[in-house]
């Protein structure tokens, strides 16, 4: 398996088919690096590609997930943008950046392997980013989060203000964007942002693992598809994404893995599904 400056890619139990995907600068606090945006979406993109891969499960090494974008690369940006003669050259340059550093986030949910965010310590700017694009967010009583890029003078631009809203609404949204203020795993539980908050960071490794082992288990048609519905639902109207879903079961719904289901349920067995 290749390896990365920024990441590291484990399979904890050769028999699984859940990876873990981590954040891997704790040195740094695992900030995000310019490397990491290139590195990133290269990764999952081998885990999509990967028959062996059914979950994903994204977490940051040592005491933290995320704390944001490396202050360093983020002056880097910004002393090669100012430095051309042609500002309207040197525009593009930047935005041509901001898109490619957009992409990488997005490939989370270009995945088709669901991507399933384990929260410890901070989760802050770039982080946020990061949990908002994955498919579950879980966390430890330890962690924190804050959309911290006002305070750098900056607008978040990387994913967290057009997918938060949805997640927590509008208000909510709008109300820790402006503030950057920083709330609990227990707040981020009560907003929606998560779904569970672990007591430790023992018990969301085993927490998470033992759920995504669950997804694991499932079809792997059904899970992937119901992902892509999902994204696309959010999208459309619900007559929209009725007729998405019609199409997308035209084509999915009649295969070995629905057979396997049925005969399972009705053997009271465990199914057992051909990789994808």
């Amino acid at each position: 398996m290749e390896s990365y400056k920024t990441l590291e890619i484990i399979r904890k139990n050769t028999d699984s088919s859940v990876f873990h995907l981590i954040i891997n600068r704790p040195s740094h606090l695992n900030a995000l690096s310019l490397d990491f945006f290139i590195e990133f979406p290269k990764a999952l993109s081998s885990l999509d590609q990967n028959p062996n891969v059914s979950v994903i499960i994204l977490s940051g090494a040592g005491k933290h997930f995320c704390s944001g974008i490396d202050l360093n690369s983020l002056s880097s940006i910004s002393t090669q943008s100012s430095s051309g003669n042609d500002r309207g050259r040197s525009s593009e340059q930047l935005r041509r950046k901001i898109k490619s550093m957009q992409a990488a986030i997005t490939a989370i949910e270009q995945c088709r392997k669901p991507v399933i965010a384990a929260i410890h310590g901070a989760c802050i700017g770039g982080g946020v980013d990061l949990i908002t694009a994955c498919d579950i967010r879980y966390c430890s009583e330890d962690a924190f989060f804050s959309i911290k890029e006002v305070d750098l003078a900056i607008v978040a631009d990387l994913g967290t203000l057009q997918r938060l809203p949805s997640i927590v609404g509008y208000a909510n949204a709008m109300e820790l964007a402006l503030t950057a203020r920083r709330f609990s795993g227990g707040e981020a539980k009560d907003l929606g942002l998560v779904s569970k908050v672990f007591g430790s960071k023992s018990e969301l490794d085993n927490g998470v693992s033992t759920i995504a082992e669950g997804i694991g288990g499932k079809s792997p048609l059904a899970v992937t598809g119901t992902k892509a519905v999902l994204l696309r639902s959010r999208e459309v109207s619900v007559e929209q994404g009725l007729d998405y879903v019609a199409t997308w079961n035209s084509a999915m719904l009649i295969s070995d893995d629905l057979n396997e289901a049925v005969s399972a349920q009705m053997m009271k067995t465990k199914p057992r599904f051909a990789k994808l």
